[in-house]
């Protein structure tokens, strides 16, 4: 099987599991791909880009003889929002929704068969990596000093806001763009100078390093999504917290209650009753916390890097794709 794909992790000679082995083609555009997918035995892979995975629908749709299988993997796709989201969802629909199998992070497909017609036997669960440097993480200096709330993708803000205005623990956030949280559907409707007293803004370039920094000094992080979100959107975030022996708080769905057990603790999302509760316990139980904390470093260290990650996506390809 010939790997056409924009993900450059996928081994350029490959092996899966099951025995099937293969090559893989990088390419960028749907007219590289299309020009590397001649060979029949060809499967287009296409990671992390709708936009992507729409133009190589689209291309097999137009022509047929020229189709290859596509496989969609790790799409960050969310309800329509705006009038004009509305509008387009339509034909983003018809596309997102033609792959033939859809690589997800999560378990619980039932928002992507609710808004994109996507049949859950399209569907295979792989579960995800943590993006920090072994070695970064062995040398990041630790501390307990406060419950820090990251991440951009569908982050429900407001929630952990009103969360906090309810505790007398310090809390803190990434400096943020307020602007650059609401092209990633995040929810932030404060001003920048009416934060609750109790949680500061942490320097933050855009960095791994800054990452590293801000949750190697947490004692609790949260991951507040919004309820809309039907992908893992804070999944990245859990399993860097966890690769640092942190306790992690999430909102309850994809990407969260559907595949962590003890490794993370969960509350109903958009609830700041719920969560400010959460928070408060698990910062005054040193068993409960410490528990946790064990269980998720136990988890991310077991799913190691991207290297890993790509193994597991071209064994779930070499079995499901006949």
């Amino acid at each position: 099987m010939r790997i056409v794909t924009n993900w450059p992790a996928v081994p350029a000679q490959w092996q899966a599991h099951n025995g099937r082995s293969g090559t893989r083609v990088l390419a960028g555009t749907v007219a590289e791909m299309r020009a590397a997918g001649q060979p029949a035995d060809s499967v287009y892979l296409v990671n992390c880009d709708p936009g992507l995975t729409m133009g190589m629908a689209l291309a097999n749709l137009l022509w047929p003889p020229g189709r290859r299988p596509l496989v969609a993997s790790d799409l960050v796709l969310r309800r329509p929002g705006t009038r004009k989201a509305r509008l387009l969802h339509p034909f983003k629909r018809a596309l997102i929704s033609r792959a033939d199998l859809y690589i997800n992070f999560f378990a619980d497909t039932r928002g992507l068969t609710e808004v994109f017609g996507i049949a859950p036997e399209r569907c295979v669960y792989v579960p995800f990596k943590v993006n920090l440097a072994p070695a970064d993480v062995a040398a990041a200096p630790m501390a307990q000093d406060y419950v820090l709330c990251f991440g951009r993708s569908l982050r429900d803000f407001d929630t952990f806001f009103a969360a906090m205005e309810r505790l007398p623990y310090p809390g803190a956030i990434a400096r943020v763009d307020p602007a650059d949280l609401g092209r990633h559907g995040a929810r932030f409707s404060r001003p920048l100078d009416a934060l609750p007293a109790n949680v500061a803004q942490l320097d933050d370039d855009g960095s791994q390093g800054a990452q590293l920094r801000m949750l190697a000094g947490a004692r609790l992080v949260v991951i507040p999504v919004l309820r809309s979100s039907i992908v893992a959107s804070g999944i990245s975030t859990a399993l860097n917290a966890m690769g640092l022996g942190k306790c992690v708080i999430g909102s309850a769905g994809p990407g969260m209650s559907d595949i962590f057990a003890g490794e993370v603790l969960t509350v109903p999302p958009e609830d700041p009753a719920a969560l400010a509760a959460m928070i408060d316990r698990a910062w005054r139980d040193d068993d409960l916390r410490t528990r946790t904390a064990q269980a998720g470093l136990a988890y991310a260290q077991a799913q190691g890097g991207e290297d890993a990650l790509a193994r597991r996506i071209v064994d779930a390809m070499a079995e499901r794709l006949k």
